[in-house]
């Protein structure tokens, strides 16, 4: 299924596809060379949004949810993928503990765990769920709408190891962001592979380490492909030190929104886009203390967010598009160029999703939000998965097929944007790595 597009067929974003196929050859060289020298995350999921004359991530996640939307056609690439993955990194592997989020009565979310543990079941582990959460105090089965069941059992902490009563793994899967900070119980495990590393985890990462990998790589593939970067980078920009409920660091705030908004005015200019430009202001990092996405249209309209608390709609022409949480102290918050999707999914607004394990696209869907406009963010109550169809398309693009006209050539294409993102956020990591050996 190919989304329906309002840009016209022969929209730059065609032009885009073709210039990608026409380099696949030399794409799939390029990405082999950096696995050579780079690790790629464990897994990792991305959200792209196709404006139709720019096609970008925007947001990476190093701790995919939402696996349960996956639909049982992807699972064949999901398993070989994870196969892959535990081979690399302890080819003996026996037991697998998964660590999920402390989300016990969020049905939705343990149906995600279900399907992670179906996936490295069938890859050969034997695999289990491991609570941090202290609630968990003994084995609990919870019954999933869908008639499965899932049972968080408590973990057990010696002094090198973690696992469960009579379960040792050797391999510990974080489906936990750590957003609330890093827990005693997950350091110092010595004899344990623990991915993602703890530096992966929303106490420790930063979205501006990740926007600049990404920005560097957009500049290499660009060249690569003979394309301006700006076409798969959204611009960006990091304001320090700003609380916006408090009103500090306004001044700063306003001025990155207004670099960012003239920028992006010089660009729609060059390529004719007749599209009022917009920004989205968003926490640098994904802790307690981050604001929420808002979405800010005027340098003059940051004053309108002064004093509103961080679940409060702020005014027009900037509206809040995400749950906010109050900040603890000033932060760094990232403006980042507002990308449009010009995707209709079932006559909603859509965005493609892309999972992938170790270097392997294995699946995604898309996002959809019927009632939210297209210059908005689709993370809300209310969005429903159409799955894509990666499992039949993902790496056999259609040479020869009309743009915008081929599911195989648009997935194709989402996938080369999802690696992309998937290789900064690999650079991201090693640059972050707190035992990483530093060469002068």
């Amino acid at each position: 299924m190919v989304p329906h597009l309002v840009t016209a067929l022969t929209g730059p974003i065609n032009e885009l596809e073709q210039r990608v196929l026409d380099s696949m050859p030399a794409i799939e060289r390029w990405f082999r060379l950096e696995w050579m020298e780079h690790t790629p995350p464990f897994y990792s999921a991305v959200d792209i949004r196709n404006a139709g004359f720019k096609l970008a991530p925007v947001d990476t996640n190093l701790f995919p949810g939402g696996w349960n939307n996956l639909t049982k056609e992807m699972l064949p690439l999901a398993v070989q993928a994870a196969q892959a993955a535990i081979e690399k990194i302890c080819p003996e592997a026996r037991n697998l503990l998964v660590i999920p989020e402390n989300h016990s009565k969020n049905t939705f979310y343990l149906a995600n765990v279900a399907q992670l543990v179906r996936i490295f079941h069938m890859a050969g582990l034997n695999v289990r769920i491991g609570s941090i959460d202290p609630a968990i105090k003994s084995p609990k089965k919870i019954e999933l709408p869908n008639g499965e069941t899932v049972t968080l059992e408590p973990v057990v902490r010696s002094k090198r190891r973690l696992g469960l009563k009579n379960f040792d793994p050797c391999t510990i899967l974080l489906n936990n962001e750590l957003s609330a900070g890093t827990p005693g119980i997950l350091e110092d495990l010595h004899e344990q592979y623990l991915l993602p590393p703890l530096h992966a985890g929303w106490s420790v990462r930063r979205k501006s380490n990740h926007l600049h990998s990404y920005e560097e790589l957009s500049k290499r593939f660009g060249k690569l492909l003979g394309i301006d970067p700006w076409l798969i980078n959204p611009i960006y920009a990091r304001a320090e030190g700003v609380d916006v409920a408090e009103g500090r660091g306004i001044d700063v705030l306003t001025s990155h929104v207004d670099a960012v908004l003239t920028k992006v005015r010089r660009k729609y200019k060059e390529y004719g886009i007749n599209e009022k430009p917009f920004v989205v202001v968003k926490g640098g990092h994904s802790g307690s203390g981050s604001p929420g996405v808002v979405t800010v249209r005027d340098a003059k309209d940051v004053e309108a967010l002064i004093g509103k608390p961080r679940g409060a709609a702020a005014s027009t022409p900037a509206t809040k598009t995400g749950a906010g949480r109050e900040p603890r102290e000033p932060t760094e918050l990232i403006v980042q160029e507002g990308v449009l999707t010009n995707e209709r999914v079932h006559n909603g607004v859509a965005e493609p999703v892309v999972y992938m394990m170790d270097r392997y696209v294995v699946g995604g869907f898309y996002r959809v939000h019927s009632e939210r406009a297209a210059d908005e963010n689709l993370k809300l109550p209310g969005a429903s998965f159409v799955p894509l169809a990666f499992s039949e398309s993902a790496h056999l693009p259609q040479p020869g097929a009309k743009p915008g006209a081929s599911a195989p050539n648009r997935f194709y294409m989402y996938g080369v944007v999802g690696r992309l993102a998937m290789v900064a956020a690999s650079y991201e990591m090693e640059a972050t790595d707190p035992d990483a050996e530093i060469y002068e």
